[in-house]
């Protein structure tokens, strides 16, 4: 079966609401705080994958005079503004657990809460493993940005369902609020790790990668020119735009040189067809 970015992105939506749903009523069964916390999670996923389901419909958009070089880094947004609202979720989860921490609440129905817990958390492994795989498909920031999300959000519940298992079987009930502290630490590093990523994108960070693959390429038809230099490259969401300086002999006519270019650059592009590349022709200084 065939998914695209766009069908992704409503099927982690829809996926997200099924999850909180059953995570609500896992913490409503309980009355624990950890398992509220890892549902507070999943407000923050469905948030975060409707961003992500208007950035994907957004950066398929062709360019237009407002955004002659498209609208990708809608994706490097959403990602950004994603990792700003894991954080006010790690803030929110904090509060109550420390609450909890100093005035501990005997849990209800542990059994059948963590067994709904644990197929929320099941269906949540399988939307973020479908996640990455689409977004390695796409090159797509704002799918990786979610996957990465969803798989903590995984790990985390794991966590949370050992914990309570442990704490239901000893009687310490401090350990509740003990796990939802724990889940705050890992969502606070998930949150500043897509921060930071998602900000490298919008300073138009250099893609070393795809420079070594250009070289490479040009590399092979090093006998046409003199050399080629100042070779630039930015990314935006799953493109990449680069230019360079390209060094003819002073005895070929414009035309020569512009055909040379054409060819160039069409050989990049069907190595490289992720790539966006403008070649500037320059000649020899006069000696």
């Amino acid at each position: 079966m065939c998914i695209t970015k766009k069908g992704m992105a409503l099927f982690t939506l829809a996926g997200g609401l099924v999850i909180f749903g059953m995570k609500l009523a896992a913490y409503f069964l309980s009355g624990s705080v950890a398992l509220l916390s890892d549902a507070m999670e999943s407000v923050v996923n469905i948030i975060a994958s409707g961003i992500m389901l208007y950035a994907v419909y957004l950066a398929d958009s062709p360019a237009d005079r407002s955004h002659n070089y498209g609208h990708q880094k809608v994706e490097n947004i959403s990602s950004l503004v994603e990792g700003f609202l894991i954080i006010v979720a790690a803030v929110f989860i904090t509060e109550k657990a420390i609450v909890r921490l100093f005035h501990p609440v005997a849990l209800l129905n542990v059994n059948i809460a963590l067994v709904v817990s644990l197929g929320a958390t099941a269906l949540n492994g399988l939307l973020a493993f479908m996640l990455i795989r689409t977004a390695r498909k796409f090159g797509s920031i704002a799918l990786e940005g979610d996957s990465k999300h969803l798989l903590s959000d995984v790990l985390s519940s794991v966590v949370v369902v050992a914990g309570l298992m442990v704490a239901k079987l000893t009687g310490w009930a401090f350990l509740d609020s003990a796990l939802a502290i724990g889940v705050v630490a890992l969502l606070a590093k998930m949150g500043i790790d897509l921060i930071k990523k998602s900000s490298t994108g919008l300073m138009d960070q250099s893609c070393p990668e795809e420079e070594a693959r250009i070289i490479e390429i040009l590399k092979k038809h090093d006998g046409l020119f003199v050399d080629f230099h100042d070779i630039k490259t930015r990314r935006s969401g799953n493109k990449v735009f680069a230019e360079l300086h390209l060094t003819v002999k002073g005895d070929k006519t414009v035309e020569e040189a512009h055909n040379l270019t054409d060819h160039l650059e069409e050989d990049l592009q069907s190595e490289m067809p992720e790539v966006s590349i403008t070649i500037h022709v320059e000649t020899p200084p006069r000696k």
